[in-house]
């Protein structure tokens, strides 16, 4: 999946955890895309099987959807942590984290967690 398409879905979920319906006008918003580019972004989802768009125009993720939107979340959140714990400010580390978790290998990305736990215990 495109880097484009894994914002889609993070997107999504992180608005349904804020609110019950989401829109493409909500993920719009959200991510300061015009609508027309969203919509195509959500046919294409929904014809790959990651979204559904049901009545309404309310948008839900499928359970496909929903992994790798949690995935991509995790690794902003961790990254994002591991990047302001080294002293980075909280602005840029954000920035930098969310073009991180599209790249990063998942064994890389295991190392990180490993580190930062193993870490926190000594502290």
């Amino acid at each position: 999946m495109q880097e484009s398409g894994e914002m889609y879905l993070e997107t999504i979920r992180i608005l349904l955890s804020k609110q019950k319906i989401v829109r493409a006008i909500d993920v719009g918003n959200y991510m300061g895309f015009s609508k027309p580019s969203v919509s195509r972004a959500m046919s294409v989802l929904k014809r790959d099987g990651y979204v559904t768009v049901g009545e309404g125009g309310a948008i839900g993720l499928t359970e496909a959807g929903k992994k790798i939107a949690d995935t991509i979340l995790e690794r902003h959140t961790v990254l994002t942590k591991m990047l302001t714990g080294i002293g980075v400010d909280p602005e840029t580390a954000e920035k930098d984290a969310c073009r991180m978790e599209h790249v990063i290998s998942p064994e890389t990305f295991d190392a990180i967690k490993k580190y930062m736990k193993d870490n926190k215990k000594k502290q």
